[in-house]
């Protein structure tokens, strides 16, 4: 008695009758023999209900267990079928481990966590199992997990964005919320079909509690959320707004350096070593290879610059005024979202004008989006949301990704990042 009492506590078997024990001692492996309990017998797989046996199905199988040091440990029972009411013919339930599961329950936690928290490498060699198995392991601890806690309850102020998980325009669409930080809902696909979804999952009542939504310029967004909950208060997010305005001065500064190439081209040519020191000027030349290493120094804020990156743009101020007005645009835009509401749309609106009448096309343009956009950016600053927790969601959905790389499908990746940033991280068995 005492020692079945100490194999179910190496294995972790609650309501189970430890039979008998075997080891193999040429193949290093301990397969303990067991049954339910009798109240754990004639249970359905998936639903767990008292149903009639159907039959003795395969005869007996094997679960694997946790180590036990260095030894591989096995559980072996009979694996019956019964016949359910809900799900007719299927295996009936056992107490130490999940439906369809190869692997007990304490297996499969751990190694689940272990996905959370550490390398492909280090857990596929700790715990001896492939990477696919791996993958197979989290979704299905993360339906199990996920399953039994309502991620969407209490839901008020939410963030939405899509983030690139595999080569060839694959995306995710995520949910996140602002007020606890986590990861609430995650599906394959960049669209309004796929936002709708989430929308089918929260419900009427449940949506019409949504306060806020903090989302780049992404038009299927904005639709998706005019449909569904239209008294929300949408935020264009600051980051995104400002990645335009980016975005808009790199195109100013690669046609900057376009044209100083093709001016540099009609230059006397030099041959290779130190010019000498009677050499003909290059001017556009020296412009050209000065605007080529100014990115940084026009991207960054000027709270950041070295010293070296400030006489860079007080070179470009002297050499080219168009990219100089350009970089001025930029900040001008990226500081209305540090300044008071009431001050933020005045300086929107001069902003505006002054982009229209630039004559930089790429500004221009963007003057056009950001009309078009006015409002919910002044939503951003006027309730102080942006998308950074959400960014920040996404950066570490891209490390889970690589960590990811060799799963067999995205629902094993989404489990994974539910399992990380989802607030339901799986316990390690034994640990409180």
């Amino acid at each position: 008695m005492q020692e079945a009492r100490v194999w179910r506590a190496l294995l972790g078997l609650k309501n189970t009758v430890v039979e008998g024990v075997e080891f193999d001692d040429a193949a290093g492996v301990v397969v303990v023999h067991v049954r339910p309990t009798a109240s754990r017998r004639g249970r359905c797989g998936t639903c767990r209900r008292r149903s009639p046996g159907f039959d003795h199905g395969d005869g007996r199988r094997r679960w694997r267990a946790l180590d036990l040091g260095t030894v591989q440990a096995f559980v072996e029972a009979e694996a019956p079928r019964v016949s359910c009411r809900r799900h007719g013919v299927i295996v009936a339930a056992v107490p130490w481990a999940r439906h369809d599961a190869g692997h007990t329950r304490d297996f499969d936690d751990t190694v689940a966590w272990l996905a959370t928290v550490t390398s492909k490498t280090a857990v596929t060699r700790l715990m001896r199992v492939a990477w696919r198995t791996v993958g197979s392991i989290v979704a299905r601890v993360w339906a199990d997990t996920g399953g039994a806690v309502d991620r969407l309850e209490g839901l008020a102020r939410i963030g939405i964005d899509e983030i690139s998980y595999r080569r060839g325009q694959q995306y995710l669409t995520v949910v996140v919320d602002h007020d606890s930080g986590r990861l609430v809902w995650a599906a394959p696909g960049n669209s309004a079909a796929t936002l709708r979804t989430f929308f089918d999952a929260l419900g009427e009542s449940r949506s019409a509690a949504i306060t806020h939504v903090s989302a780049d310029g992404a038009d299927w967004i904005s639709v998706v959320v005019a449909e569904r909950i239209p008294d929300a208060i949408l935020c264009a997010d600051a980051f995104h707004v400002v990645q335009w305005a980016t975005a808009a001065l790199d195109q100013v500064r690669i046609q900057a350096w376009r044209d100083a190439r093709a001016a540099a081209r009609s230059e006397p040519k030099r041959g290779r070593g130190a010019p000498r020191k009677d050499a003909p000027p290059r001017p556009a030349s020296t412009l050209a290879r000065g605007i080529q290493r100014s990115r940084y120094a026009l991207w960054k804020n000027p709270e950041d610059l070295t010293d070296r990156q400030h006489a860079k743009l007080a070179w470009i101020a002297k050499t080219d005024p168009r990219l100089h007005r350009a970089y001025l645009l930029k900040e001008g835009l990226r500081t209305i979202f540090q300044l008071p509401y009431d001050d933020a749309v005045e300086a929107l609106d001069l902003w505006l004008g002054w982009a229209r009448r630039c004559r930089i096309p790429a500004f221009t343009k963007l003057a056009r989006s950001v009309k078009k956009f006015r409002d919910v950016i002044l939503n951003a600053i006027a309730h102080r949301l942006s998308n950074a927790l959400i960014e920040s969601v996404n950066a570490k959905i891209r490390l889970i990704t690589r960590i990811a790389f060799g799963f067999k499908n995205v629902d094993a990746l989404i489990a994974l990042a539910m399992l990380s940033l989802g607030g339901h991280r799986p316990a390690l068995p034994g640990r409180t």
